[in-house]
């Protein structure tokens, strides 16, 4: 006789998800169905996502854990409580994000080594940790990088420079990934009206101020920047274009959220979906 029960939902692991498209991201995919580990690093934070998840009526499937990404400790006790909570881990969205202004002359290198430590090494922590999990339920990685980790910005050096080094990470990780059986893809969002933005927590006049002879330039950067965001896609958006590749069958290495961001990247890749380089790079482990 057939047995009645359903499925066991599977499970994803969301990292910064206390605005933006994490949050988004988290909501939209418990709609989906999936058992959603929500992270952030302060959990007094979450009520904006606890807010959407009950309005989206999926406050059930929504668990809210600490995590900070720059803490090794505090990842592996982090995927021991999900293993102990539901058993098993079928995706991790590497997400959280922190951005960097400035030019190197003027900033010197300890704002590199602060990108560096969220968007890159916190990437590499939680992907390496996790990795052991996600082959035992041919699970996948997701990473949003961004726009930025394809073409450099002005006076986005630092955040640049790390999500350059995100993509190539996964880049070069995705056919090692695949031949055990887990998927590994990039999320490239343009500007997205987050606030994101509004966590630089940036002081315009001083910045300005501090710019000395490249003050010109930034402002006429800054002000390229605020007008980009007057037209900017919103979080949900974004966040449905990493639940299109949390959901798909066969998903992409590269995916962009919009079609601004694909019209950027474009020159830069012929190979907008990743799958020429991947067919190459996947040949040599044979």
């Amino acid at each position: 006789m057939p047995s009645s029960a359903s499925p066991t939902p599977k499970v994803v692991l969301i990292t910064g998800t206390s605005t933006g498209i994490g949050l988004a991201a988290a909501v939209a995919a418990a709609q989906a169905g999936w058992t959603v580990v929500a992270t952030l690093r302060d959990p007094a934070r979450s009520g904006a996502l606890r807010e959407a998840a009950t309005a989206a009526g999926v406050a059930e499937r929504v668990h809210v854990k600490r995590l900070d990404v720059t803490d090794r400790d505090a990842i592996t006790a982090c995927l021991d409580e999900v293993i102990a909570e539901h058993g098993h881990l079928d995706a991790v969205v590497n997400n959280a994000g922190a951005g960097a202004v400035g030019t190197v002359e003027r900033v010197g290198t300890e704002l590199f080594r602060t990108a560096m430590e969220v968007n890159f090494f916190g990437v590499v922590e939680l992907t390496g940790a996790a990795m052991p999990l996600l082959r035992a339920t041919g699970g996948r990685v997701i990473t949003v990088t961004s726009v930025g980790g394809i073409v450099g910005q002005p006076f986005n050096e630092a955040y640049c420079a790390a999500k350059f080094a995100a993509e190539g990470f996964m880049e070069s990780l995705a056919p090692v990934a695949a031949a055990v059986g887990v998927s590994v893809s990039v999320i490239e969002p343009g500007a997205v009206a987050s606030e994101f933005v509004a966590n630089l927590d940036i002081d315009v006049p001083a910045l300005l101020e501090a710019a000395g002879p490249y003050a010109p330039s930034l402002k006429g950067y800054l002000d390229h920047v605020m007008a980009s965001f007057e037209g900017a896609q919103s979080s949900a958006d974004a966040a449905a274009a990493v639940v299109e590749v949390l959901t798909a069958e066969r998903p992409p290495f590269r995916a962009q959220t919009s079609a601004e961001a694909r019209d950027l990247v474009a020159p830069k890749l012929a190979d907008l979906d990743g799958s020429r380089v991947q067919q190459l790079t996947a040949s040599w482990l044979s």
